[in-house]
């Protein structure tokens, strides 16, 4: 078996790596570290919880333990997606590096400005930095990368999925191509190989394990949970969480939970400390002293419940995560692998749960085809499919109430009530006033209408008197008062059956109604004036019909 005595290690790293507890290197840090001493270009796949931080950390400190770096000019590069990883590569730079001067500068968000000027002005031999701060330094002349011998760029995928592949091209161009360079990474996409074959010379493909494999010490599973309503989801599944908390008992000594989006890492942790849970958030919306602090108590011991989103899984090194539940099922399959892998590190057991909506059921089985294995299904501890019990009954429809043989049933209150409540047609033809015998007679006649003035050219004969005709100066509503009333209640009747909104067919009934009356009670009616004409219309047609 290998031992780092037999990498050719400098000394004094291999003093601080004893000091450190370390005798025995992983298989990737015994694959990488060989040809990365030797200056060719390294392309490092191992799952995560490998070592990989180590494979890239022990070689450049060895490479710069000759030489000094110059003001601005930093001697080797390591990029990194995040700030907590970046700060974590740090960590290992300072406990290998105690026998050695060796100077570091890291170049994250969150700090300001002025303080990692001072440590660039001074000369650093190691600058670890996120993209976007290198290039804001880079842009404002604080940072020159011509003398970069050494670059490395850790988690190469997750560089991908946060878009960071232009600001890496980028700042491959700024260094000097006689560089060397190592890649490392859990899994590797298309658009990484694309750019390790344009930036990489020959490089010694290290690959320990096929890509995207999880951890054999890492038991798995997965709850598929339904909701008993849609907007009770997310609440149902945060009772959910906290049963499977539960169910773990004294084996979940500490956990992270995962969440897709930042408003539900808040709201997840908000709802653990209201039910007595110790819990804290961490994403990329945060400050960075919190997120640090939040860390720190977590890495400790203090903090029990690390609610967090994809941020903090990449490349986070907390030895003893007894438990991993992902709230969500990742969006992208390979998250899944980097999640998991923040337990069961260094040889441990670990446990990682899964909770499966029916809108992700599409997304675990991209976690399933990458993994190339069938995450077992666990059974609820609410019971059944998941759904609480309570909101099942809240939700389940209530049971008509029973009725006697031969009783009808109730009639809603819905608008096809006043349908049913109008007057049938018979029952207005029973209603309405019967006419006179006269009347009914002269109206069977062909010609009892009588035909209007305008059209006819010539004036009413005189022998034929129209009943209730208004006189010159009197308006043609004038009608006496029986026969308003007898019109009135005609009226009533018609908009009772119709509609009563505006402009539906009672309006039109009713306008139609008004018409005929005015027929009948014996006006001139004018065709085209509708029913109410006024009388200065009228009396100038009779000044025409008399002339």
């Amino acid at each position: 078996m290998t031992k780092f005595s037999e990498l050719n290690l400098n000394p004094k790293v291999l003093k601080a790596i004893e000091e450190a507890g370390y005798e025995t290197p992983t298989p990737i840090q015994a694959g990488a570290i060989p040809p990365a001493l030797e200056g060719r270009d390294v392309l490092g796949i191992a799952q995560t919880g490998t070592g990989k931080t180590a494979s890239f950390v022990l070689p450049m400190i060895t490479a710069l333990a000759r030489g000094r770096a110059r003001a601005r000019m930093p001697r080797s590069l390591v990029l990194c997606p995040t700030r907590e990883l970046a700060a974590q590569v740090a960590e290992n730079f300072d406990t290998y590096t105690k026998h050695l001067k060796l100077t570091k500068a890291l170049l994250i968000g969150g700090v300001s400005f002025k303080e990692q000027d001072k440590l660039i002005d001074k000369g650093v031999d190691v600058l670890i930095a996120t993209p976007g701060r290198l290039i804001d330094h880079f842009e404002r002349g604080k940072l020159i990368l011509s003398d970069v011998k050494i670059m490395v760029v850790d988690e190469a995928d997750r560089m991908l999925d946060m878009g960071f592949i232009p600001d890496i091209e980028r700042i491959f161009q700024m260094t000097p191509f006689t560089r060397q360079t190592l890649f490392f990474s859990a899994t590797m996409a298309p658009e990484i190989e694309r750019i390790t074959n344009t930036f990489l010379s020959a490089p010694a493909r290290i690959e320990v394990a096929r890509q995207a494999t999880t951890g054999e010490n890492i038991k798995q599973g997965v709850v598929m949970f339904k909701a008993s309503r849609k907007d009770r989801e997310a609440t149902e599944k945060r009772k959910l969480l906290r049963a499977l908390i539960d169910r773990e008992g004294d084996k979940c000594t500490n956990a992270i939970i995962f969440c897709n989006r930042k408003m539900d890492v808040d709201t997840v942790a908000k709802s653990l400390k209201k039910y007595g849970y110790d819990a804290a958030p961490i994403h990329g919306d945060l400050d960075q002293s919190q997120r640090t602090r939040t860390l720190d108590g977590f890495r400790d011991g203090t903090l029990r419940f690390l609610v967090a989103s994809d941020v903090a899984a990449r490349g986070l090194d907390v030895p003893s995560v007894s438990h991993v539940f992902n709230f969500d099922v990742p969006s992208h399959a390979e998250d899944y692998v980097h999640r998991i892998g923040r337990t069961g590190r260094a040889g441990r057991d670990g446990t990682a749960i899964m909770i499966c909506v029916p809108r992700d059921e599409r997304n675990l089985a991209d976690v399933e085809h990458l993994v190339q294995r069938e995450i077992p299904r666990l059974d609820s501890p609410l019971g059944g499919d998941a759904t609480p019990a309570d909101a099942q009954q809240a939700d389940a429809p209530k049971a008509a109430p029973a009725r006697d043989e031969g009783e009808k049933p109730k009639r809603s209150r819905s608008r096809s009530r006043k349908k049913d409540d109008a007057p049938k047609p018979q029952e207005q033809a029973a209603d309405a006033p019967k006419p006179n015998a006269p009347e009914v007679a002269e109206a069977a006649k062909p010609d009892a209408r009588p035909e209007p003035e305008h059209q006819a050219g010539r004036p009413p004969k005189p022998d034929q008197p129209k009943p209730n005709q208004p006189k010159p100066n009197q308006p043609k509503n004038d009608q006496p008062k029986d026969d308003r009333q007898e019109a009135d209640a005609q009226d009533t009747q018609k908009q009772s059956s119709g509609r009563n909104d505006r402009g539906g067919r009672g309006g039109r009934d009713r306008s139609r109604n008004d018409r005929g009356n005015a027929s009948e009670r014996g006006g001139n009616k004018v065709v085209g004036l509708g029913d109410h004409t006024p009388t200065f219309i009228e009396l100038s047609f009779k000044d025409r019909s008399d002339s």
